[in-house]
């Protein structure tokens, strides 16, 4: 939950957590109970998602959100009223009800730009004093619309991705970078920030494929996969060079996450979905689904049938990209600075 903030005193942007400026116990049982949910007992996520997406809940939702934030953000309230940011840049839906309850409370003039980061949005996000709405696509905005969100507040700019996401690479180059042989089916596997999926038994299925897999923030899963080496089988950690191994795959397996399906769709890269968190990684597959992208896999013998469909069908891939392409948007942070003025 970063954001960037651009202050008067010409100092540039600053880019923070707003955890950060709640208490360390608060961020630790944040982050740990959100991982616990989605990990161990994803169907009480889903459950919970369902239920405050509900219109008539929202009222409830927002006095509770309200009052707990009151005093839990008491130091990031600071932080945004001290800093007279000229703009607030948020990703996440905490900081943008505390921005925009000081903003209605007169104690900043600051235009916040609430930068949604998936491909279809809750109500939690709607809040009465942002100044504009950066979305994925007109899916996304039609959304806001049903929310009451205002046109004119709402721009389809796409998720925004790193400029290295657009370079063009050499496949070959990456090849031998990478100790891969010269052809073959490359899958590349990211198994999301917390290392979820069934990878071993991933493993075994996709025998004919060269895989490339990355475990994330998963130190166990790393090193199983590590200690039982596969001729077929690159293994990653934490990576920063995403770019370059989306670059060198064919396809890639995913969790459904928006940043992660941003950056496969400036790549031009066809998708298969796995062990989507529900909600708002099930409401990905469905919007992105409408528009002929991702191919949605329930267990490791139907990912291995949809990529040897893949493999042996070239129209299926052409028809894959062209589909990606429509829905790509390379611009997305140049049309987000565009806002700030």
């Amino acid at each position: 939950m970063y954001e960037g903030l651009r202050d008067q005193s010409d100092q540039g942007v600053q880019i923070v957590d707003a955890l950060d400026y709640t208490s360390a116990s608060n961020k630790a049982i944040y982050r740990k109970t959100y991982a616990l949910l989605v990990t161990k007992f994803s169907w009480a996520w889903g459950f919970f998602f369902k239920i405050s997406d509900y219109r008539q809940m929202q009222p409830l939702i927002k006095a509770i959100r309200r009052i707990f934030n009151s005093l839990t953000a008491r130091k990031l309230e600071r932080f945004l009223i001290d800093g007279h940011f000229d703009y607030i840049l948020s990703t996440h839906f905490f900081p943008n009800e505390v921005a925009s309850r000081l903003k209605v409370q007169g104690k900043i003039a600051s235009k916040i730009i609430s930068v949604i980061t998936d491909f279809d949005v809750h109500p939690i996000w709607v809040q009465e004093a942002i100044d504009y709405y950066t979305v994925a696509c007109g899916d996304t905005r039609d959304k806001l619309l049903s929310l009451g969100v205002k046109k004119e507040m709402i721009c389809v700019t796409g998720i925004p991705t790193q400029r290295k996401f657009q370079q063009d690479m050499n496949r070959e180059d990456l090849r031998r970078k990478f100790g891969l042989p010269k052809k073959g089916f490359t899958v590349l596997v990211a198994t999301g920030s917390f290392g979820m999926g069934p990878i071993e038994a991933m493993i075994s299925d996709l025998a004919e494929f060269q895989l490339l897999i990355v475990c994330g923030s998963n130190q166990s899963l790393h090193e199983r996969l590590r200690g039982n080496p596969c001729a077929n089988v690159k293994v990653f950690g934490l990576v920063d060079n995403m770019h370059e191994l989306m670059s060198v795959a064919d396809c890639l397996i995913t969790k459904p996450g928006g940043l992660s399906i941003s950056e496969a769709l400036v790549k031009g890269l066809p998708m298969i979905f796995f062990c989507a968190i529900p909600g708002q990684e099930t409401n990905n597959i469905r919007i992105l689904r409408q528009h002929g992208i991702g191919i949605v896999a329930e267990n490791p013998q139907q990912i291995a049938i949809e990529l040897r469909r893949l493999n042996f069908s070239q129209d299926e891939m052409t028809a894959a990209r062209k589909n990606i392409a429509h829905l790509a948007r390379p611009g997305a942070v140049e049309a987000i600075k565009a806002l700030v003025v």
